[in-house]
């Protein structure tokens, strides 16, 4: 028999893959998933011992196992030899828990008002220690919430936030042109600061009580001025006597008086 001579494979073209589970007739294959999946393995298994086998360190090289450390007090002897590599007894029973900075994400945030919520709205609230009362919204703070304002003569509401979804918006508005609130009235303006708790001692037995919070002379020099800011956009609308008095009553339903149907 003449000697058999591989073909060679033309350039740019690539040898074609050799299949190695046929079919024997009627789609039924010589070997399983399962069984071609194994033999591939040992192929795998095999390949990466010999790439061990070559990459194997010196035995005339020493691996630095442990370290000799110097240890103070007269007692102590003086050195001590200290593992580099622990074994698994001398592991933390619990993981280090990591400390990650603070990052205020809240505040990059792009905030959506509703379109009704313009400067100078009649707001009815839902929610707080003023709700049902009627207020003024002065503006929209940076950080979504609202700066409403009673105002405080009239119905006895401060300058305060709260958020869009806690508002009803009426078509009575208050014309503020020309009303200019202070650039300290902000976010800032409203975060109060958190006071650091003692620790209780043996003496302290009986419960202290909780400081009220008092308003600043600020906050209070503050309120007065947009007030008369308020107190004079008011009086320049046609009805000014009836807005006074609508910013004055509560909201309230009667009988078979449906949110859902009222017009505000």
């Amino acid at each position: 028999m003449a000697p058999t001579v591989a073909k060679k494979t033309a350039k740019g073209k690539k040898p074609a893959k050799v299949v190695k589970n046929r079919d024997l007739g009627s789609g039924i294959l010589r070997w399983t998933r399962f069984k071609l999946k194994q033999k591939n393995s040992y192929r795998l298994k095999n390949a990466k011992a010999a790439k061990k086998a070559k990459g194997k360190k010196d035995p005339s090289k020493k691996v630095v196992v442990t370290v000799t450390k110097d240890i103070g007090g007269a007692k102590n002897g003086g050195k001590r030899v200290v593992k580099l590599i622990k074994s698994r007894a001398s592991y933390a029973t619990k993981a280090k828990v990591t400390t990650r900075p603070t990052r205020n994400y809240f505040k990059k945030h792009v905030h959506h008002t509703r379109r009704t919520l313009v400067p100078g709205k009649v707001l009815i609230l839902l929610a707080g220690r003023h709700k049902g009362k009627r207020v003024v919204l002065m503006k929209v703070l940076q950080s979504g919430l609202l700066l409403v304002n009673g105002p405080f003569y009239l119905n006895s509401c401060p300058l305060r936030r709260i958020s869009q979804r806690y508002v009803i918006c009426t078509k009575t508005r208050v014309n503020l042109k020309g009303v200019t609130i202070p650039e300290h009235i902000n976010d800032t303006y409203f975060k109060r600061a958190d006071k650091k708790k003692a620790r209780k001692t043996e003496g302290d037995i009986f419960a202290k009580q909780e400081e009220k919070y008092t308003p600043s002379e600020q906050r209070k020099k503050d309120q007065i001025e947009v007030d008369k800011l308020v107190r004079g956009a008011i009086k320049k609308t046609n009805q000014g006597l009836l807005v006074s008095k609508y910013l004055k009553s509560y909201f309230a339903l009667r009988n078979h008086q449906y949110p859902h149907r009222l017009r505000f």
